[in-house]
């Protein structure tokens, strides 16, 4: 199964699609799972579909060996005429985003990798920070290495920080958070805190983003369907 990492040079695709019902979201789904399954690209790895929760909406979470490979299947017929016009027809917006993991950290019971497979029932969270001029850094460290005290959080299981590196979709910098909870309401409960029951550690943090981030979007997913190229599966 697909797992998180940052020791390899892997090139991480976020697509992130927003619509406005349910009928289109499972639209989009018979279409990605559609690409995945016939997926033969060169330098391409994996591919592991999202389905909205919050809202409607997909992601495809995608790892490629490089950028070249990467531009190679944009610059194809059929994800020019067809694949992007047809998801461009069915959704509100689409961020097509080109990333690098940079950070990774798991709950101590979860071993020694972040996965992310269907087999698994995470309830996931997808949030997307647009970024400063010049501030992309501090975000990094804002969202990772300062972030240990979320292990003692209830039903936190994961959370990785996705460097930016460019965009279809988004002009700017931006930085991606990819989270595992062990459930909504462990989400929602976290997330619904209020300020003045917050620890210092989580308001601090939260003010020294607010300073560098222009704008924040998120929703939560479930996991429905992977493969990769040497393994299929869903």
């Amino acid at each position: 199964m697909p797992i998180i990492t940052t020791d390899e040079p892997v090139l991480t695709v976020i697509n992130l699609f927003s619509t406005d019902s349910q009928q289109k979201q499972d639209f989009l789904l018979d279409e990605m799972r559609k690409i995945v399954d016939t997926a033969a690209f060169p330098g391409w790895i994996s591919s592991t579909v999202h389905s909205g929760l919050a809202w409607p909406g997909t992601a495809n979470f995608i790892q490629w060996r490089s950028g070249e490979d990467l531009q190679a299947r944009y610059a194809g017929d059929v994800f020019r005429h067809r694949t992007v016009p047809l998801f461009e027809e069915k959704t509100k917006w689409m961020k097509l985003l080109r990333t690098e993991a940079v950070f990774t950290q798991r709950h101590p019971s979860l071993g020694g990798v972040t996965e992310i497979s269907p087999q698994r029932d995470d309830y996931t969270v997808i949030e997307f920070f647009g970024v400063r001029p010049q501030r992309l850094d501090e975000v990094v460290d804002t969202l990772g290495p300062s972030q240990e005290w979320l292990v003692n959080v209830p039903g936190y299981r994961s959370h990785s920080v996705l460097r930016g590196l460019g965009a279809r979709g988004y002009d700017g910098q931006f930085a991606v958070m990819y989270s595992q909870w062990a459930s909504k309401e462990d989400h929602d409960a976290f997330r619904g805190l209020p300020e003045s029951e917050q620890r210092d550690i989580r308001r601090s943090t939260k003010a020294r983003l607010d300073s560098l981030i222009t704008s924040s979007d998120w929703n939560s997913y479930r996991v429905v369907h992977t493969r990769s190229a040497s393994l299929q599966g869903s």
